[in-house]
């Protein structure tokens, strides 16, 4: 099929390389236009961006698709349809259009629960049992589409966003293929009015960790925002990275450290399996206490 392309992150580069291998001609591909980055702060293309050059393709990085020469330019890629995920633009109507079969939508969640941006991070801290991938036709509104497509995989006790954003890209990147050469026996079922919730974006406030809470919702903040933005604590004058944990047995005042890095929060504890302090690499547990004196309380 002739196909539009529309991703930015690491999440969709695997889609990417999976709709090459499988043959598709992809006419261009849309990504986020290049953001400064490094010590010299100086313009670098997204990991889409630098993949589809490296595979020869065609890019595009508007700063908005809501031009009528922005648009223009898309209809005539004469697109059979275009892979959306993870772009980070919204879609015009006359965009959604243009293809012939429209534009199909890989996102990471069984929908309609977290609809929106983070739906990896939120399923996490929500002590969701599962979650999934859902390929959506794409309208007007939040990933409100029908669905043609869905898989669901259960979530591990000690997962971390990162490790599920993987598996999940990898999912998606599988079903994808399978979709678009089945697309003309796929039903697009409406989603349901029960159930909707949404994803809102992370942000960096939430990361400060509260060890007043029980072990479960705390354990589930390390996982849930686990590489980014990293669940926080101050740590002997200093704030500390969590980037994953796991329940532990333990009981004590909220924020005290029981034992290595087992910390004891309002009920239970935690064991903290990675850390990173401000300017070093995140470490184990076990190396991150070989170089670092741990106080008897964190906060």
């Amino acid at each position: 099929m002739r196909l539009v392309f529309m991703g930015s992150p690491d999440f969709s580069v695997p889609v990417l390389d999976a709709l090459v291998d499988a043959g598709h001609d992809i006419v261009a591909v849309y990504c986020q236009p290049p953001r400064p980055a490094g010590r010299g702060k100086k313009d670098r293309p997204g990991p889409v961006h630098a993949r589809a050059l490296e595979l020869g393709l065609k890019v595009r990085h508007p700063v908005s698709l809501k031009g009528a020469d922005e648009q223009q330019d898309f209809a005539d890629l004469n697109a059979d349809a275009a892979v959306v995920v993870a772009y980070g633009l919204i879609l015009p109507q006359a965009i959604l259009d243009a293809p012939k079969h429209g534009c199909l939508n890989i996102h990471a969640s069984l929908l309609p629960r977290w609809r929106g941006a983070a739906p990896i991070h939120r399923a996490i801290m929500a002590g969701d049992a599962e979650t999934g991938i859902c390929i959506m036709q794409m309208e007007a509104g939040l990933d409100t589409g029908p669905v043609l497509s869905r898989e669901s995989t259960s979530i591990g006790a000690e997962e971390t966003t990162a490790l599920l954003h993987d598996r999940l890209a990898a999912m998606g990147s599988r079903m994808i293929v399978d979709a678009l050469a089945r697309l003309h026996d796929l039903t697009a079922d409406v989603q349901p009015e029960d159930g909707v919730t949404y994803a809102a974006k992370i942000d960096k406030a939430e990361a400060r960790i509260d060890w007043s809470r029980p072990a479960i919702e705390v354990d589930r903040l390390i996982r849930g925002l686990s590489p980014f933005p990293g669940a926080k604590c101050d740590m002997a004058g200093e704030q500390v990275k969590l980037l994953a944990s796991r329940l532990a047995d333990g009981q004590g005042a909220p924020g005290q450290v029981l034992n290595g890095l087992t910390i004891a929060c309002g009920e239970g504890a935690v064991d903290v399996l990675r850390a990173q302090r401000p300017g070093k690499r995140a470490m184990e547990a076990e190396d991150f206490l070989r170089g670092f004196e741990i106080p008897d309380q964190v906060t």
